[in-house]
């Protein structure tokens, strides 16, 4: 643990400038609206550690794939969210010297992220050569309801000193992404122009022709009043600047307000981008900083009406819960089904920033119970834009029919280049089908099914036909040559949870063919003339289901992660040297492989998923056994087993889990966090709180709670949107309950026994 943050219920406070910090703090500090994004970067300049980073949502590049040597079936690229134009940049000259933190003294430092409204603040004192002082406060944001605006105000005062100042505001499309191959910069430039107190610079990806046309403005005032400015125009390779001079006197103010829009081919055609930038960018600057500061405000406070969860009495527990409910509604909006939730959102750039399972298991059912249904649909419907690419994908390895979702991607096509992955890790076609049966089981919407599921499903289906293996002695199936959700083991057989999502997939398959032919019938006619589909493949599926090998314990009476495990030295972590955590930064790769150490759940994944299959005495033996093996090393990995441990009664444990997978980031846990925050297991902290904490599950058409309190809360409390319905859970030391917020009545089960919360009313139960 490694708390350098102050706490604080609803912001993020760093005091007291630490330069080996920095690039931490770029990344939680991170500011974004679905559509765009920034690390927290300094707008002056900045000559020490740095990762810079302003990424566009949807804009990448297919970046060569690098590997040793070349294996059939390797994607030709590697798809990287791409560190675009650096719209934030306003450096500061005092006298010729330019102030830059790296070499100066900095004293009464702060730095804030208020989550409450979505702004990024700092302020510091900058003692420079001979003892000048100055003083800087900035605020920024990048705007919630007008998606291609940022705006900034930066305050310069001199102190002890009267000066002038040269400002210049720019923008720099010549960067590079930490990365690259080669250090290859992958923009070039297509024009750029000037006007009085503006400036536009368009660039474009040197493959796939992405365009971004950023537009800025600027004013600055002193004394209260806008200054007329004659800017002088810079303007070198893929740079425009706007450099001015100003007098100040000591304690004298001078405000800068930057505006910038930035506008992609994504959205508009080639010939539209400029047009289309500068009125943006005209609309914002009528409202001004404070209307759109006001607009940012608002937009929040509704934010945090549907998705905010209160904890009384733990204020570390709080602040987490909330930087992570934060981070999730400024990376993913739903507004645009071509795009998904990379697993580092806008807060870096490692793993590509792509699409991975993470979303259907883990940050689907976020956007389930906190926004419309047609939020957690959209992500839906993006993968089954995406099918006849995963059927690519399966061609490609030499399938010769089903459909194979990648492991990462950005446009359906796989871009992962490490062998044991791209074609191992094959479960993650299981998480797409578990999405769908999640997502229909959560709304009731059946119509979804027979419009786009069922087709996904086949295909997945028909996959796992072909995937398995049928041993004659044994009369059973099994799959060989995988990698399971714990990637310290590679090349496995019969991995049990990959054997179990492809048997439950079929069988959800067959159920969602039945449901068709009994209740649609004309729309599962069209389904099985389109697909093909015959008797004879689903009774082919029915076999493999009947027939699945699974890898069993009968003396201990667990699920074995796969084929041998047992084989292993089964020392727990806790008698573990400490010095050898993390694992994979501590021991080779090959003594990892032949350890028993598990990177994440995986067993736990799959009782997690189909936790309505198997009873508590079967999750507690699987439980009790794995968890001491796990040193969880993957950011997904202490949700999962908080979740569980809260329906097996481990209070501890729980509490445990859920302050590692809360505070991953914060804490920087995993000695990476200066990479990018871990944005898509911050849904699974989301579920530590609502699944683990408050027991939620869907069973038979019916919302069920067994909340219980950790006893390191006073109280807490949650919000769910449920087929209509928007239901408060307030878990206290004494009793539950249930407001209605909404007018729909909502049927609902706690501990066990049935209640109707009426529309506009509450229920309490003792506990």
């Amino acid at each position: 643990m490694k708390q350098y943050l102050k706490l604080d219920a609803w912001n993020i406070i760093e005091e007291d400038f630490q330069a080996h910090q920095h690039e931490i703090s770029e990344s939680i500090f991170s500011i974004g609206n679905g559509y765009m994004g920034q690390r927290a970067n300094f707008e002056e300049t900045y000559s020490g550690p740095s990762l810079q980073g302003s990424y566009m949502a949807g804009v990448y590049y297919p970046d060569k794939t690098r590997v040793g040597w070349w294996k059939n079936g390797y994607p030709e690229y590697f798809a990287k969210v791409l560190n675009s134009t650096n719209w934030i940049g306003i450096n500061i000259d005092i006298d010729g010297q330019p102030l830059d933190l790296a070499n100066c003294t900095v004293k009464d430092f702060s730095r804030v992220l208020n989550m409450k409204e979505g702004t990024l603040s700092r302020s510091f004192t900058a003692e420079l050569e001979g003892g000048k002082e100055i003083r800087v406060e900035a605020l920024r944001f990048v705007s919630m309801t007008r998606h291609e605006i940022g705006a900034i105000r930066y305050v310069v005062t001199p102190l002890n000193f009267s000066s002038s100042l040269t400002v210049t505001p720019y923008l720099d499309g010549d960067v590079q992404n930490k990365d690259s191959n080669y250090e290859e910069k992958f923009w070039s430039e297509v024009s750029k122009e000037f006007g009085e107190n503006d400036a536009v610079l368009t660039v474009k990806t040197k493959k796939l022709d992405f365009h971004l046309t950023s537009v800025m403005t600027f004013e600055i005032s002193k004394n209260g009043e806008v200054l007329a400015l004659q800017p002088k125009q810079i303007a070198k390779e893929k740079y425009v600047g706007c450099r001015v001079q100003i007098e100040a006197a000591a304690n004298e103010q001078v405000i800068v307000h930057k505006y910038v829009a930035n506008v992609t081919s994504r959205d508009y055609g080639l010939g539209q981008l400029v047009d289309a930038g500068r009125s943006a960018l005209q609309s914002a600057v009528e409202a001004g900083f404070r209307e759109l500061h006001k607009e940012q405000v608002q937009a929040w406070a509704d934010k945090w009406s549907d998705s905010d969860i209160v904890i009384e009495g733990d204020v570390a527990a709080q602040q987490a819960i909330r930087f992570n409910i934060f981070q999730l509604n400024q990376t993913y909006s739903g507004e645009d089904d071509r795009l998904n939730i990379g697993p580092k959102g806008f807060t870096g750039e490692k793993y590509g920033g792509s699409t991975y399972w993470d979303t259907e298991a883990y940050c689907l059912p976020f956007y389930l119970s906190t926004a419309d249904a047609s939020i957690a649909r959209n992500l839906l419907i993006y993968r089954y834009k995406h099918l006849e690419k995963a059927k690519e994908n399966a061609r490609k390895l030499g399938f010769t029919k089903g459909a194979l979702y990648p492991m990462v991607t950005m446009n359906g096509e796989e871009c992962h280049n490490e062998w044991e992955i791209t074609f191992e890790e094959i479960h993650r076609n299981g998480a797409i089908a578990y999405g769908i049966y999640n997502y229909v089981n959560y709304t009731y919407d059946l119509d979804y099914l027979g419009q786009y599921g069922l087709e996904v499903l086949t295909e997945i289906s028909r996959f796992w036909e072909e995937r398995v293996n049928y041993v004659i002695t044994k009369d059973q199936y099994m799959i060989l040559g995988v990698t399971g959700p714990n990637e310290y083991e590679n090349n496995v057989n019969n991995n049990w949870y990959t054997n179990r999502i492809a048997s439950w997939t079929m069988e959800y398959t067959l159920e969602v063919l039945d449901y068709l032919r009994e209740n649609e019938v004309s729309r599962y006619n069209e389904l099985v003339e389109k697909l093909q589909l015959s008797e004879a493949e689903t009774a082919k599926w029915q076999e493999i289901i009947d027939k699945m090998y699974y890898p069993y314990d009968p003396e201990s009476q667990i699920f074995l992660q796969q084929d041998g495990f047992l084989d292993k030295d089964l020392t727990p972590v806790k008698d573990l040297d400490p010095k050898n955590l993390p694992l994979n930064q501590n021991w080779s790769w090959d003594r990892i492989l032949r350890s028993a150490y598990i990177k994440q759940a995986d067993v736990l994944q799959g009782l997690f998923f189909l936790g309505d299959r198997y009873d508590l005495a079967t999750k507690k033996r699987n439980f009790d056994f794995y968890e001491p093996l796990t040193v969880h090393e993957s950011s997904l990995s202490p949700c999962v087993h908080s979740i569980i441990a809260c329906e097996l009664g481990y209070k501890e444990k729980a509490y445990e889990m859920y302050l590692r997978t809360s505070r991953l980031d914060l804490d920087n846990y995993n000695n990476d966090t200066e990479d990018g925050c871990h944005t898509t297991s911050m849904a699974g902290t989301w579920m530590s709180v609502v699944y683990g904490f408050g027991g939620l599950k869907v069973r038979d058409g019916v919302l069920q709670l067994d909340p219980f309190n950790p006893g390191h809360w006073k109280s807490f409390s949650f919000k769910v949107m449920f087929r209509g319905s928007r239901l408060k859970v307030t878990v206290g030391e004494h009793d539950v309950v249930i407001t209605n917020e909404s007018e729909v009545p909502a049927d609902i089960q706690v501990y066990g026994n049935e209640y109707t919360v009426g529309g506009m009313s509450d229920v309490k139960v003792s506990h």
